[in-house]
């Protein structure tokens, strides 16, 4: 097992990630600061928060519960910025863009779940 989740590249592409997602929210209407953007914000900041503590559990069955729920976040930011697209808070290109990270993280993280599950 590695020493820390630092040195895993899914939590480093989870965190990554978290700018990238804040920034598209700077074009969302106020509006939308305690209710959509607020649910995003933790869904992205969670994947990567869930890698970490999973890991720093140090025991298998915990860290890849952290990776299911980490998995499951995902979803969340994926869902959350295609609603945000539907409603015109961002274009088509910027989902796009950040659907290659997000589809990255998953292949990811199912690597990493499935290379857990054998041992």
């Amino acid at each position: 097992m590695v020493k820390s989740y630092r040195d895993l590249k899914v939590w480093q592409k989870a965190i990554e990630l978290i700018p990238e997602v804040y920034g598209l929210m700077k074009s969302f209407p106020k509006t939308e600061q305690y209710a959509l953007m607020d649910q995003l914000r933790r869904a992205v900041v969670s994947v990567a928060a869930n890698i970490a503590e999973g890991q720093a559990r140090q025991h298998r069955k915990e860290f890849l519960q952290g990776l299911y729920i980490a998995r499951g976040s995902l979803a969340e930011v994926d869902t959350l910025l295609e609603v945000a697209l539907r409603l015109s808070y961002i274009t088509r290109e910027q989902q796009k863009s950040t659907e290659k990270a997000i589809m990255e993280i998953r292949r990811m993280l199912e690597g990493l779940i499935k290379s857990m599950q054998v041992h």
